[in-house]
């Protein structure tokens, strides 16, 4: 559906495709290699559902499943524990043609998909996502249109904010009864942010958004219980949520993924100041605030603190309901600087470093965390922004396909290496 979407005229910044983006299967080998070199224990990505397939259902493509063999054995031939998810926003357009998330059968696809990736893999691969970001795929595809599909419709985010968690759910059950399952380590990964509001908004604004960003999430995962708050405010748009959902999305999780880059701070707009909605179904007129603060060149805060303070709310509100936690996504995007010692991105060391040390506070604290992924290895397709941004710890040059560690490869190669900060 991506491929789909990037076709769209203004829906990808400069007119960019994933068609070769950073090439990475003509040149996996080389990028394990690099994984390797800067010592990592573990990479994490994403299996395409559209590449295993095509169709959506019925018997997968063979070529598809051979790519990712192909992947696993190079990272377990170099000591890299591969960490896979199951979606991460990506739908086969032919699933997408006939309603994608938005259609309830789409919980049958999602179980018969991921029982064929568990039959698969799961005689070499310990750890599991199901999803990756559901708000983000929900909100930003269905409500505010940034993302793929491009709807601008919130009755149809909430369902697939529902939907995407009852496929989860089920998902999860049938994973742990496969063949392998009994050897494998099953979780999700979500993106919770302290939410900020200005005098413009309120405090009700600020729980409305958190609502729907951060507990539904949440508290339908770790307690198989939407809040009842939440469901209030949308109203009619949770008539989707059918007695008995709640359970099933509240599987036990063996761990759970959160992706942090920054907190989220919000003012009020008129709606006629943006022709694009806001995403926050329940808070329809809050839009981000301007920054008076250090930003990254996706106009992105930098808010460390703000890391620290999610990841202890998270061990204070639900307790031992809290499986162990990875941060399974931290990084910054910056325009790489070039001197003649190689490329000098010190900014985004700075940034690694403070989020590291955030997250070291937090174990201090009492929080479960066992692991840290940096987003990400290599300079990317960024979904809406193209190739306009690289959060990556190698550069790549997408004319000619060549990486070149930053320095904050080098950086984060002597922190993987001592497992500590200096």
């Amino acid at each position: 559906m991506w491929d789909t979407f990037s076709r769209k005229p203004g829906s990808i910044r400069n007119g960019d495709t994933a068609d070769v983006a950073c090439d990475h299967i003509r040149l996996m080998a080389d990028d394990v290699k690099l994984m390797a070199d800067l010592g990592v224990s573990s990479y994490r990505f994403s299996f395409s559902w559209p590449r295993v397939m095509p169709a959506g259902d019925g018997a997968p493509a063979r070529s598809g499943l051979d790519q990712y063999n192909t992947l696993v054995e190079l990272l377990l031939e170099h000591g890299i524990e591969p960490v896979p998810t199951l979606f991460h926003w990506d739908l086969p357009q032919a699933l997408e043609d006939r309603g994608g998330f938005r259609n309830r059968d789409i919980v049958s696809w999602f179980v018969d998909y991921a029982t064929v990736m568990a039959n698969e893999f799961g005689d070499r691969i310990h750890r599991w996502a199901t999803l990756n970001e559901p708000w983000c795929f929900a909100y930003l595809g269905h409500a505010s249109g940034e993302h793929a599909p491009g709807l601008r419709d919130p009755a149809s985010a909430v369902v697939v904010a529902h939907h995407q968690l009852l496929a989860h759910g089920h998902a999860v059950q049938a994973m742990r009864a496969s063949r392998h399952g009994q050897t494998m380590s099953i979780g999700t990964v979500l993106n919770p942010a302290p939410v900020n509001v200005d005098e413009s908004l309120g405090v009700d604004d600020a729980r409305r958004i958190d609502g729907t960003l951060n507990r539904w999430f949440l508290d339908g995962l770790l307690l198989g219980k939407y809040p009842l708050d939440v469901l209030q405010d949308l109203g009619s748009m949770a008539r989707c949520v059918h007695d008995g959902d709640e359970a099933i999305v509240g599987q036990h999780l063996d761990w759970l993924g959160i992706n942090y880059y920054n907190d989220h701070f919000y003012t009020s707009r008129s709606p006629a100041a943006h022709r694009k909605p806001s995403p926050h179904v329940t808070a329809p007129l809050s839009s981000p605030a301007p920054m008076h603060r250090p930003v990254t060149d996706m106009n992105w805060p930098l808010t460390p603190l703000g890391f620290e303070s999610l990841l202890v709310r998270l061990r204070d509100e639900y307790g031992d309901k809290l499986p162990p936690v990875y941060i399974t996504e931290n990084g910054a995007a910056y325009t790489d600087d070039f001197t003649d010692d190689g490329v000098d991105d010190v900014r985004r060391v700075d940034y690694h470093d403070s989020h590291l040390r955030a997250v070291a506070s937090a174990i201090a604290k009492g929080v479960d965390i066992r692991g840290y992924f940096a987003w990400s290895l290599l300079d990317n397709f960024e979904w809406a922004h193209g190739f306009a941004q690289r959060f990556g710890l190698i550069h790549v040059d997408y004319d000619t396909q060549v990486r070149t560690p930053k320095a904050s490869a080098h950086w984060y190669a002597r922190v993987c290496r001592e497992n500590q900060l200096t």
